[in-house]
């Protein structure tokens, strides 16, 4: 094998180049997104830059009232889906009549998720509370992800983004539960983004620390103020800021990326 083989590995040049042009950012009108946590915050945000794109976007939250209001919003193009994520065959089944409809899915953003329990020490947290956050977290993400992977590898294109948070790499004091899920999701990012990295498919992860959304608004003033103290801009993140890094890792053009987590924590990741 040359070195131009080697570079290729088991795509050709050429593949490469069809893809680009198959995918490219200016074909967003084309394509089909999967949010979970699409009612409100980092779910709402990226859905509503998608759509404003030209995305068709559908919307799984495990609160009706808010994704009523979501769709008010984003108006024509949307599905909205009242499921739990952590409800394997409820998941399936939205993903099954998102595909009926529109033919395909090419985008998941996994943003649901829980805090459980804050600002107390590790003996002191509830089992079932723990179990909670574990299983929107992490099983919720994998969940979508096997619901809508077959979809995607039918097609030999898709860009997942799982969303984890600085405390998956730093532990956040107080919060051992929410520390631990999100430490789990950059792992199986990793483990996706290496066993899809030939399939047209990159999995990735995002990271932010505090960001101005209803979840944070519900936490102890204590346990925000030491959050946002470890972050070198002094202060939290907008829900902005996040859907314009997301947008970037869920376009085509990110297409030499995979299995990574990004930073977006205004200075406090240190790796």
């Amino acid at each position: 094998m040359d070195r131009r083989d080697f570079c290729t590995g088991s795509r050709s040049r050429n593949d490469y180049s069809r893809m680009m042009d198959d995918n490219s950012t200016n074909d967003w009108p084309n394509r089909v997104a999967v949010i979970t946590g699409g009612g409100a915050g980092l779910g709402l945000a990226t859905a509503q830059r998608l759509h404003r794109a030209g995305v068709r976007v559908a919307l799984l939250d495990a609160r009706e009232t808010v994704l009523d209001e979501a769709k008010k919003r984003l108006g024509e193009r949307v599905l909205t889906f009242a499921v739990d994520v952590t409800d394997f065959s409820k998941v399936d089944q939205a993903i099954a009549q998102v595909v009926s409809a529109w033919g395909r899915v090419d985008v998941l953003l996994n943003s649901a998720g829980i805090t459980g329990q804050t600002n107390i020490k590790s003996h002191e947290v509830d089992l079932a509370d723990f179990d909670r956050v574990m299983a929107v977290n992490v099983r919720g993400s994998l969940n979508t992800f096997k619901a809508v992977a077959p979809h995607m590898l039918s097609k030999g294109y898709g860009r997942v983004l799982n969303v984890a948070s600085i405390a998956g790499k730093d532990g956040n004091a107080g919060m051992m539960s929410y520390s631990a899920s999100k430490a789990a999701i950059i792992g199986m990012t990793k483990a996706m983004g290496k066993e899809y990295a030939e399939s047209g498919l990159t999995i990735n992860a995002l990271a932010p620390a505090v960001i101005r959304t209803e979840i944070v608004a519900a936490m102890p003033d204590e346990q925000v103020s030491y959050m946002t103290a470890k972050i070198p801009m002094k202060r939290c993140g907008t829900v902005e800021e996040f859907a314009t890094m997301a947008m970037f890792v869920l376009s085509a053009e990110n297409s030499f990326s995979t299995g990574f987590c990004y930073d977006l924590t205004g200075g406090r990741a240190v790796y």
